[in-house]
């Protein structure tokens, strides 16, 4: 059985596009790329939809094709071959699940990502105890202690970019059952999990919403999804919406104008930044 290919690298995605993008302005079609490269035209539709790494001598020769500027196509050669390198997240192989591996590339390459949780604190801001009670909650909590150690080292490793020199803007909202949800019966777990946020709630670039029973319902209550945006022109803002095995990409302008309204609804109607560090505040001191 052949190896699994890990998901694409946000930088495949985005050259992909671009090839496509190159493809199309040059007046060819799929057919005439691929008769460039002397392979089936699916071959071509693999590497503009990122599901194949960019071979380097692919790409120089539909670059070609495509008539790119020498200087062009040299700039290009050299972001697929950066875009080729393993995610750190690749070392996590061995429990991280295909569906979410593209997940973590678009996490660490967003500079603004807004999410709403109806059900736990978001993984980005989760200490390592109640990750861990989370994680042991659910179906992770089947497999052997390892692999659960395992997954709490990736949710960790996760969190590694909200401290690097660059951060991305995280705004969450989070349904008030997740102050309410115990997820374990150890006090400390959940006061330090409540300490954890109201310091991170104090950083410039994250943003802490609680949606409060009192505010009745809103259009976002069905599943928690993410919206991510992205630095690069050529890549679109994508949602990703979870379900029990797997999770939804959605990069159409319809579907991620909806969920961008949602989220403007819920901003809007939850409780200010301000007001969350006193719900945060109540929360810890009725532990």
């Amino acid at each position: 059985m052949s190896e699994r290919r890990p998901a694409p690298t946000v930088g495949q995605v985005v050259l992909g596009r671009r090839l496509q993008e190159l493809r199309e302005a040059a007046g060819l079609g799929r057919e005439e790329a691929a008769r460039a490269l002397r392979v089936a035209p699916a071959t071509v539709r693999r590497m503009e939809m990122a599901e194949v790494a960019l071979k380097i001598p692919y790409v120089q020769v539909l670059l070609e094709a495509y008539g790119v500027s020498d200087v062009e196509a040299e700039t290009f050669v050299a972001l697929a071959e950066d875009a080729n390198l393993p995610g750190w997240w690749q070392r996590f192989h061995d429990v991280l699940p295909e569906w979410f591996s593209l997940y973590v590339s678009l996490e660490g390459a967003a500079r603004l990502i807004r999410s709403y949780e109806p059900h736990f604190v978001p993984g980005l801001l989760q200490t390592e105890g109640y990750a861990r009670a989370v994680l042991e909650a659910g179906t992770v909590g089947r497999t052997t202690p390892e692999a659960l150690e395992r997954h709490v080292s990736l949710r960790l490793a996760r969190q590694q970019l909200l401290d690097g020199p660059n951060p991305p803007h995280l705004w969450a909202v989070m349904d008030e059952t997740v102050l309410l949800r115990p997820v374990t019966d150890d006090v400390s777990v959940l006061r330090e999990q409540l300490d954890r946020l109201l310091e991170l709630s104090e950083r410039d670039r994250i943003t802490l919403q609680v949606a409060r029973f009192a505010d009745g319902p809103h259009p976002g209550t069905s599943a928690p999804f993410s919206l991510f945006r992205f630095a690069e022109p050529e890549l679109p803002d994508m949602v990703v919406t979870e379900y029990l095995t797997g999770a939804l990409y959605l990069d159409s302008r319809n579907e991620v104008s909806a969920h961008l309204e949602v989220l403007d609804h819920m901003t809007t109607h939850a409780a200010s930044a301000e007001a969350t560090k006193k719900i945060l505040r109540d929360a810890r001191e009725s532990l």
